[in-house]
């Protein structure tokens, strides 16, 4: 049986959204006892209110084992995330996204604990039909997507008869937020435009400019793990196990280019000058390119209490006038 004060361990604590999980957590719980760790491939965040995140490499077994010790529910957010930093790093990809899921799978295994994975849309590759859905099959087009669809048939395995697990297919992030006195952004698709936008460059589009993206901020990411957290820790109470899917989306699924475009009048309204916008070669091999997006995501806001709060013309208009 679990204590009033259950401890959560987050994999990858001092990234984009492993850092705001961190601070999500000690705003919604500051009772609860949160171990946060990360190697610093990519993250550089080292504290969080009085959370300090610890140096550990998740493909160090015995530094993983140890920095999970006592974790009731673990965060598994640690990645190699990037298209093409997958693409360029294979052996890295596979060692991260799929050794050391399973590794971290296999401890939740033999120690009881709960487990939140977010597998990302890339597993499906192309959707076959709309609204998507969590069950729609397996199709990825590039590695990350290929190496979290391994992640994924891990955990469903480790986890079957012997923990409760979460898993998520998100779409695509946007927005920035604040650790302390220190803004936390990435080089997603609108957060790229409002970075070209400020700086009064050309917003490139890759061709056709036509393929769609459901965008979801980075705040309501965080906002769902701290539900799937609260659902988990009661599985573990009553005994539960097996994986759960859930679709992580938003209603906004314009194109890239229409995204561009929304950009650029929202930069002629605050900054008082319009970025042009240039339709570019795309340098991009296995890239989605359907040209709706729209995902279903009922069971999520049903059985987690979920949905989300921020919207894209907000959240730019936003970026852009404190930029």
């Amino acid at each position: 049986m679990i204590d009033d004060t259950p401890t959560v361990a987050v994999t990858g604590a001092a990234g984009y959204i492993g850092s705001r999980v961190v601070s999500e957590l000690q705003t919604y719980h500051p009772e609860w006892s949160i171990s946060a760790f990360d190697n610093f491939y990519r993250g550089s965040v080292r504290e969080i209110g009085d959370v300090t995140v610890d140096h550990v490499d998740i493909r160090d077994g015995d530094r993983l084992e140890g920095a999970l010790d006592g974790a009731d529910v673990v965060m598994h957010l640690a990645a190699i995330s990037g298209v093409d930093d997958c693409d360029e790093n294979r052996d890295l990809t596979y060692d991260v996204n799929v050794a050391a899921t399973g590794d971290v799978a296999w401890w939740c295994r033999e120690h009881g604990a709960a487990l939140i994975f977010p597998a990302s849309m890339a597993v499906l590759g192309d959707p076959e039909t709309f609204p998507i859905t969590t069950d729609q099959p397996r199709n990825p087009l590039n590695w990350y997507g290929r190496s979290k669809v391994l992640g994924e048939q891990l955990i469903e395995t480790l986890a079957d008869g012997a923990f409760p697990a979460h898993c998520y297919l998100k779409t695509n992030l946007y927005g920035e937020h604040e650790v302390g006195e220190r803004t936390v952004s990435k080089g997603t698709v609108i957060n790229f435009f409002v970075g070209r936008a400020l700086d009064n460059e050309t917003l490139t589009v890759y061709e056709p400019g036509t393929q769609s993206r459901n965008f979801i901020h980075v705040k309501d990411i965080a906002r769902a793990y701290i539900h799937s957290a609260e659902s988990l820790l009661e599985d573990l109470e009553a005994a539960e196990t097996g994986v759960s899917k859930y679709a992580l989306a938003s209603d906004e699924d314009p194109s890239v280019m229409a995204m561009a475009e929304l950009v650029q009048r929202i930069a002629g309204e605050e900054l008082g000058t319009e970025p042009p916008i240039d339709l570019v070669e795309n340098p991009r091999s296995g890239e989605t390119m359907v040209e709706e997006f729209t995902v279903d995501t009922s069971r999520t806001r049903k059985e987690l209490g979920w949905e989300p709060r921020e919207t894209v013309e907000e959240s730019v208009r936003r970026l852009l006038r404190n930029g």
